[in-house]
C-alpha cells in the first residue's frame, strides 16, 4: 500500500509539472480526435483513449480510455443495524477511527457523453478498505464463520483488509468551464464491487511482520451507492453499501460500512 500511494503521489506530481503542456495536447487532440492518444489534462487524470475531458470536446459521442483517475483517499466506518456503535458480539472488530481508511482509483471507463453538461459511464477499477483493529487479536484464516483468537502480544499495527475490482456506473452533471478554465461537477450511481482478497497484517516485537491472505468471510459481491463533487479536478466522494460486510457468518448480520473523504481526478 506505500508503494501504491508513493506511486499515486508521483503521477499527481508529473501531471502537475506537465500542466503547462496543455494548450499543445489539447490542440493535437483536437486534430487527431478519431485517433487513440495519451492526454494529459488539468483535471489530474492521465487517459490513453478517447477521452472528453479537455475543452473542446463538446459534441455527443461515445468515450473510453484505460486512464489512471477517481483517486480516492478517506475513511471507513462500520454501521452496526445503522448504528455507528459495534454490537457486543462485533466488539472484537473495535478499530481506531483515524486509521481505518478507504484507498481507490479506477484503471477503465466506457461511456457516452450526451453534451457538455452530461454523460454516462462505466469504469472498473481497485478499492481497499484497511480496518486498524484496537485489540490484540487475530482474525482467523478457514473457519466455518469470521472468528478470532486473543492474543498476549502488544501489536504495534492489526490491519485487516479487504480488496475489491470495484465497477462504478457514473452519471455526471457539470458546468461549463468558468474563467479560469475549470467547471464544478457532480457524479452520482451505483457500484458494485468483487472481492479480490482478505488480508491480515500484524506487526509486533515478538513475532515480527506477518501476513496471512483469505477471504474471511467478506461478501464476495458488495453493492451501494456513491455520490462524487468538486471542482476542477479535486472534489470529495462518499459511498454506502447496502449488502452485509460479511457473508455466511450470522453474528455479523447487519453490518455494513460506509466511507468518505477527497478524491482527485473525474
Amino acid at each position: 500500500m506505500k508503494y501504491l500511494l508513493l506511486t499515486t503521489f508521483v503521477v499527481l506530481a508529473g501531471t502537475t509539472v506537465f500542466a503547462g503542456q496543455q494548450d499543445t495536447l489539447r490542440q493535437d487532440t483536437v486534430k487527431k480526435k478519431k485517433q487513440v492518444s495519451i492526454v494529459i489534462n488539468s483535471e489530474s487524470s492521465i487517459g490513453l483513449g478517447k477521452s472528453d475531458s479537455t475543452k473542446h470536446s463538446k459534441a455527443p459521442g461515445v468515450i473510453y480510455s484505460i486512464t489512471f483517475t477517481r483517486f480516492d483517499l478517506g475513511f471507513t466506518k462500520l454501521v452496526d443495524n445503522g448504528s455507528f456503535t459495534l454490537s457486543p458480539q462485533n466488539q472484537f472488530l473495535a478499530y481506531k477511527p483515524w486509521k481505518t481508511s478507504t484507498v481507490g482509483f479506477d484503471v477503465l471507463q466506457f461511456g457516452y457523453r450526451f453534451n457538455s453538461s452530461f454523460k454516462v459511464y462505466l469504469a472498473a477499477g481497485f478499492d481497499w478498505t484497511l480496518i486498524r483493529l484496537k485489540n490484540n487479536i487475530t482474525i482467523l484464516p478457514n473457519q466455518p464463520v469470521l472468528s478470532y483468537r486473543e492474543d498476549a502480544i502488544d501489536y504495534s499495527k492489526n490491519r485487516f483488509s479487504a480488496s475489491y475490482l470495484r465497477l462504478p456506473l457514473g452519471f455526471e452533471f457539470r458546468t461549463k468551464d468558468d474563467n479560469r478554465g475549470k467547471k464544478f461537477r457532480l457524479v452520482v450511481g451505483p457500484e458494485g464491487g468483487f472481492l479480490l482478497n482478505g488480508k491480515v497484517k500484524q506487526i509486533s516485537d515478538e513475532k515480527g511482520k506477518q501476513k496471512v491472505k483469505d477471504d474471511y468471510h467478506f461478501s464476495s459481491f458488495r453493492y451501494g451507492a456513491y455520490a462524487r463533487m468538486g471542482y476542477g479536478g479535486a472534489g470529495l466522494f462518499a459511498k454506502y453499501y447496502f449488502n452485509d460486510m460479511f457473508e455466511n457468518s450470522p453474528a455479523q448480520s447487519g453490518l455494513r460500512n460506509m466511507s468518505f473523504g477527497i478524491m482527485f481526478g473525474f
